[in-house]
């Protein structure tokens, strides 16, 4: 069983491929329905926010069951875990290929999210362990660009497959090839679990003793990085779930252009992602070496010029121009995620970090994934979808102030983990 001590470029390697592509089929699966939007509403009557609820489903079972799943990552099995939910999700969304209705399609939809709940807690923590500390926001923006890649595949395949096969046929094809990802997982090596200890004074000397459950609960609570970072990063997903979400909706019914030609527009933008996640983890780090607080200045900068390129491309932009603005912000768009990312994993006790992330997907759920596709649905109920989308660069100025907020209390944070836990920010 590998060790911080003894694990391989090889081994790290060969672990971080099957974590990018079986999180790249996460997103396929999740944004799918997004491309499928015209066809649910013409053959059952749907209304957008009720095509919003069958996005924000998966989210609403992710925040319920991400933090029991994020402590059987935790305390037993990392390779388990994960491969099980994998499975679990993958076989989710094939049975959405075969619903009848609103309600059966509801329900499935629900079930994907129950399997993708400790997903990104489980890998999240997995990578922590692989790489040192000064790689984490690095690796972790490579790790995360295959959100806006799964998610441009999902929505791209989505319509294509609808049209020449039926909408409910693309729900069973993109499933396939990430079960069979899933299955190779349970044959990797896991790590060893970390003993939940903390270092008190007693009798004037140090001695490691073990956390309850009081003291993990204030080990978080504490925290006023973690809570700040946690509302910088749900703010933020509002924003990056409305986009995906919506887009190809927006294009389709503002350009007049067939809805296949505008889930592969809403899908471009998205792929720009690809870039801005590895080198936002890039810039990060460069940033965290020459000053710790960095780490969270860089998500509040790429924030607030998110809000101003969006709220310029939505409010006095239209056509190619507009198209290409936004496309260009892609690469801005999730600049703030691996290094805030990376913070829910520095400021944490080594044996708690997917506990960190899971906390931190409840509240970023909460507030931002489950409630950003019902939200910007409503509001294009009520005033049409070209007044709706100008609501979205709120959110990103939001978290612009939230991250900034975070950054004042980081290095007291960092240091008090470290000397609580005897350990340097990273258990390599």
């Amino acid at each position: 069983m590998p060790t911080a001590s003894n694990i391989s470029k090889k081994y790290a390697g060969t672990v971080f491929t099957l974590l990018f592509l079986l999180y790249m089929f996460d997103y396929i699966d999740r944004m799918v329905i997004v491309s499928l939007f015209p066809y649910i509403k013409q053959d059952w009557g749907l209304t957008d926010a009720q095509c919003g609820m069958l996005v924000s489903s998966v989210y609403w079972s992710i925040l319920i069951f991400s933090l029991p799943a994020s402590i059987l990552v935790d305390r037993w099995s990392r390779k388990k875990s994960i491969g099980i939910m994998s499975v679990l999700w993958s076989i989710a969304a094939i049975s959405c290929t075969f619903t009848q209705n609103f309600r059966q399609l509801f329900v499935a939809r629900t079930a994907i999210g129950i399997g993708e709940a400790g997903y990104a807690p489980g890998g999240t923590a997995m990578i922590a362990t692989l790489f040192p500390e000064e790689k984490r926001a690095r690796m972790l923006g490579f790790w995360n660009a295959s959100i806006p890649l799964g998610s441009a595949l999902g929505i791209g395949l989505g319509a294509i497959v609808a049209e020449r096969f039926g909408w409910k046929n693309a729900f069973g094809i993109v499933a396939l090839p990430g079960f069979l990802v899933a299955i190779l997982f349970f044959f990797v090596k896991d790590y060893e679990t970390v003993a939940l200890t903390q270092k008190k004074e007693e009798g004037g000397s140090q001695k490691s003793v073990l956390m309850g459950i009081p003291e993990i609960a204030r080990h978080f609570i504490s925290n006023k990085t973690l809570i700040f970072n946690c509302l910088g990063l749900a703010t933020s997903v509002f924003m990056t779930t409305a986009l995906m979400t919506w887009l190809p909706t927006y294009f389709h019914r503002i350009q007049g252009i067939p809805m296949t030609e505008a889930a592969t527009r809403g899908g471009i933008v998205m792929l720009l992602a690809i870039v801005g996640a590895p080198l936002g983890g890039f810039l990060a780090d460069r940033w965290h070496q020459r000053q710790k607080r960095g780490r969270l200045f860089f998500p509040a900068l790429t924030s607030f010029l998110t809000a101003a390129v969006l709220s310029i491309a939505f409010i006095f932009l239209r056509g190619n121009v507009q198209f290409i603005i936004l496309t260009l912000s892609g690469i801005l768009i999730v600049g703030f995620l691996p290094a805030s990312v990376a913070v829910t994993q520095d400021v944490v006790h080594p044996g708690l970090r997917a506990i960190s992330l899971s906390l931190n997907v409840i509240i970023q759920h909460l507030l931002g994934s489950s409630t950003a596709p019902i939200a910007i649905g409503q509001l294009s109920d009520m005033f049409g979808i070209e007044s709706a989308m100008t609501f979205i660069p709120v959110a990103p100025v939001l978290a612009g102030v939230f991250f900034l907020i975070a950054s004042r209390y980081y290095e007291k944070d960092l240091a008090q983990v470290e000397n609580e836990s005897g350990v340097p920010g990273n258990i390599n």
